[in-house]
């Protein structure tokens, strides 16, 4: 006998997993999650996205570039009048949603839409924060993402007098929010010893508010620690740093705050778009 994997879902559940429907676009509660972990069938538990591959597209529903391999089925829905890719769970066959290409908004060109009502998320517990302003945080991200055991990345703004500022805001000056790549990595496989050495290694901790031709309060040199002993190693990371530094080191070392992801044209940059760096 097949297992009724639809049986304990509410009724809202029910109508989207069972009967293809659609929650209303910007209602759901993932649409505007980013935390690390994956992203599991609510029907029958199978894992389908890695929370790395999510994107904030804009069009109201949790958006990803990739599925985690054989988890997802692909159909050809022609429902509406129109020629569309429906993605359903693989395991129970659940809709998830729906499936696009050739939006060139990620490196992958892919978007899956998908309901929130269809998915639920579980966290990686075992991953530690860190928190860096180094000047323009296209760069920065970059070579924070490209290092073993970082999971996840996303840039955004931390530290200033507002809430929820724009990057137009931000650059004005007036909020006081610095440029920041948060860091979500794995101790097994890199320590934040090793991630404060990248920090100090790829910008000028001396310069106050400027890096290369960049200047204004956005670009300061900038620590956010997340508990006592990233703190204690900043500071004695500071008295080693000095020792290679002429000029006196600048870098702020404060409390991590509430970080505002900035927005999604900014997330992976560089990569997206082919560029080495941001001209610095």
């Amino acid at each position: 006998m097949t297992k009724d994997y639809f049986l304990t879902l509410t009724p809202e559940e029910k109508h989207i997993l069972k009967y293809k429907g659609t929650e209303t676009p910007f209602t759901g509660e993932y649409n505007e999650h980013f935390e690390p972990g994956i992203f599991i069938c609510r029907a029958c538990n199978n894992p389908l996205y890695e929370s790395n591959t999510k994107f904030n597209s804009g069009c109201g529903w949790p958006s990803f570039d990739d599925e985690i391999e054989g988890a997802i089925t692909h159909y050809e829905d022609l429902s509406g009048g129109r020629v569309r890719t429906e993605i359903c769970c693989k395991k129970c066959d659940g809709h998830l949603g729906h499936v696009f290409s050739g939006e060139k908004i990620t490196e992958k060109d892919t978007r899956h839409c998908v309901n929130s009502l269809s998915i639920r998320f579980k966290p990686y517990a075992q991953l530690q924060k860190a928190t860096f302003g180094a000047g323009c945080f296209w760069s920065v991200e970059k070579l924070f993402k490209a290092t073993e055991g970082v999971y996840l990345t996303n840039v955004g703004y931390m530290g200033g007098d507002t809430d929820l500022p724009t990057y137009n805001e931000v650059c004005s000056g007036t909020t006081n929010h610095a440029e920041v790549v948060d860091i979500y990595f794995n101790t097994e496989k890199v320590s934040y010893t090793t991630l404060l050495n990248l920090f100090w290694a790829n910008h000028n901790p001396t310069t106050l508010n400027r890096q290369g031709f960049d200047s204004g309060t956005q670009y300061r040199s900038i620590v956010f620690y997340h508990n006592k002993q990233q703190q204690n190693e900043v500071k004695q990371s500071i008295k080693e740093q000095q020792k290679n530094w002429e000029n006196e080191i600048v870098t702020q070392i404060i409390p991590s705050q509430i970080f505002y992801r900035a927005e999604e044209y900014h997330q992976n940059y560089l990569n997206k778009n082919n560029l080495g760096s941001c001209g610095i």
